[in-house]
């Protein structure tokens, strides 16, 4: 009795975990994608360790990642140098540069967690092949962070 109620335990642990990502669909507009990911990336260890960088991986663009690799390779890559920026930042402002058909351009403003301000050019494209992600808006390229103001 014991055994089941542990497994039904752990099982509904596994599915509210798996519940909290959000799943790339065609509803979801250029802006959400960024926001859904700046917010995750905020707040990288909750509600599990690496779940931000596992949410923003799920909105990488096919053609993003040949380049990033799979999941694990991505994490290493967002640990490391100045892509950690990102991560728990302080807050962030997402500004639309330009749009069009299949591509919106934004600049995102983040406070890092010692309180320095970068800043990021991030790519959204639509995914207009076929397959599951097909005219889903996913991120194609996001810059090297650029300063724009030190902590006092």
């Amino acid at each position: 009795m014991k055994l089941i109620q542990l497994i039904i335990f752990f099982t509904l642990i596994n599915l509210s975990v798996a519940a909290e990502l959000v799943i790339p669909n065609a509803n979801i507009k250029p802006e959400e994608v960024v926001k859904i990911q700046l917010d995750a990336l905020q707040n990288n260890n909750s509600p599990y360790q690496d779940f931000g960088i596992t949410q923003t991986w799920e909105f990488a663009h096919p053609s993003n990642r040949k380049f990033t690799g799979p999941l694990s390779k991505f994490t290493m890559m967002m640990k490391s140098g100045t892509y950690s920026l990102i991560l728990d930042h302080m807050n962030h402002n997402i500004i639309l540069v330009s749009a069009n058909v299949d591509t919106v351009n934004f600049f995102v403003e983040i406070t890092d967690k010692a309180g320095n301000k970068v800043g990021f050019k991030w790519i959204v494209k639509k995914v207009l092949t076929e397959g599951e992600f097909k005219d889903c808006w996913m991120t194609s390229g996001v810059s090297q962070p650029m300063p724009l103001a030190k902590s006092a």
